[in-house]
């Protein structure tokens, strides 16, 4: 018999785009994957992608005790009566409340997918509350998955996961990067690249900064907009284009919305879909990414994998996703100034541009591909299933 392989994950997009392939590897290797998450039509696409069980639980991103509880509970009983081998749960809302029903219901190996950190994005009790939260999520869990060192060295660092459970399959990720179908630059022909810029209004000419991601303060939007405001001054020819939709949750301030939003030189697409994503990619010159805290962000591999280069910040996550110098430019956080310079040292000077995009690509390429991922968690289940004296899955 197969052993049950249960991915827990808040929304249903993050097993739709974040877990793409890896399911069907799982499979192949003889689990019977089944995916639980928040309803929605994305679960119902990956029910008939991947030919899963699915089962939709309604979690709340937000605080809210009374729906906590409840999915902790809904949680509880599906693992009692399905009795998986192995819970992976992942995403803030999902992982602690994954793991610990897991715990309850005596799943015998509970997997911590740690995709970012919520601990330093709060201060005082509400830090608090969060490092107490992550404590006890590691405490019940048998292995906490880290998508990057930096993540796994700062819950070791903080006393949050001893050292001895938590690891970081092969160099980091969740899921890799497709550098040879998708994220290909040679993927690419002039008649998608032209339809694409004509969608969103992009001119012929002239340099393109790019940004994706939430319109959130933790993304460093404020920043961003006071580093344009200097660069657009001295290169007349440059646009900024923002894919992201501003969130109720943690805010940017209403004033630099406006701002970005009525500068003539500044495209903002509330979301370019994912399979438009390499066309994103392949028009512009560079992207930034000036946020304050991260797991492993995909858009800085996914830019890399296309050639592009990057200016990020010296937080968790982006310093495993760039190499400083020679894949792209990290700057500190919150400093806008510094942010403004290291642009303005890409848009001088294309063949930085193209040898640090070159360079990114290869890393991409050797160290993130998906299937090192796969068979690097793969490991992680066969070793962990050996332990606990369980049948391990054969494909």
């Amino acid at each position: 018999m197969s052993v049950k392989l249960v991915q827990v994950t808040t929304v249903p997009m993050t097993i739709e785009y974040f877990l793409r392939g890896q399911i069907g590897y799982m499979k192949e290797k003889g689990f019977e994957v089944i995916a639980v998450s928040s309803p929605g039509e994305a679960l119902d696409r990956v029910a008939a992608r991947e030919g899963i069980e699915v089962v939709a639980i309604p979690m709340e991103r937000g605080v809210s005790v009374r729906s906590d509880l409840k999915a902790l509970v809904d949680l509880f009983r599906l693992f009692r009566r399905i009795r998986p081998g192995i819970v992976h749960a992942s995403t803030g809302k999902a992982g602690p409340l994954g793991i610990v029903a897991a715990f309850l219901a005596r799943v015998p190996i509970k997997v911590y997918g740690l995709r970012g950190l919520m601990v330093d994005r709060r201060a005082g009790f509400a830090q608090l509350k969060v490092k107490i939260l992550e404590w006890v999520t590691c405490l019940c869990a048998d292995r906490v998955l880290a998508v990057s060192r930096s993540i796994a060295d700062y819950m070791i660092r903080e006393g949050l996961c001893p050292a001895g459970k938590i690891a970081v399959p092969a160099d980091g990720s969740s899921n890799g990067v497709d550098a040879i179908n998708r994220f290909n630059p040679r993927k690419i022909n002039s008649a998608q690249a032209q339809a694409f810029r004509a969608k969103y209004g992009i001119p012929r000419k002239g340099l393109l900064i790019g940004f994706v991601g939430r319109l959130v303060a933790g993304k460093g939007i404020a920043e961003l907009a006071q580093a344009w405001a200097e660069v657009r001054k001295k290169h007349q020819d440059v646009i900024l284009f923002l894919a992201g939709s501003p969130e109720s949750q943690d805010p940017v301030p209403e004033s630099v919305l406006r701002a970005l939003g009525t500068d003539k030189r500044v495209i903002m697409a509330a979301s370019v879909s994912n399979d438009e994503m390499p066309h994103f990619y392949s028009s512009v010159d560079l992207v930034v990414l000036p946020t304050y805290s991260e797991g492993l962000p995909n858009v800085l591999l996914e830019a890399g994998a296309m050639e592009v280069p990057v200016v990020a910040t010296t937080v968790t996550g982006c310093l495993d996703a760039v190499l400083d110098g020679v894949t792209g430019i990290l700057v500190p956080p919150r400093d806008a100034a510094t942010l403004a310079r290291a642009i303005e040292r890409y848009l001088k000077d294309p063949e930085l541009r193209a040898l640090h995009g070159r360079a990114a690509r290869i890393r991409v390429m050797e160290q993130f591909s998906p299937e090192r991922i796969w068979e690097a968690l793969h490991d992680e289940y066969r070793k962990l299933l050996a332990e606990k004296g369980l049948k391990i899955a054969d494909g």
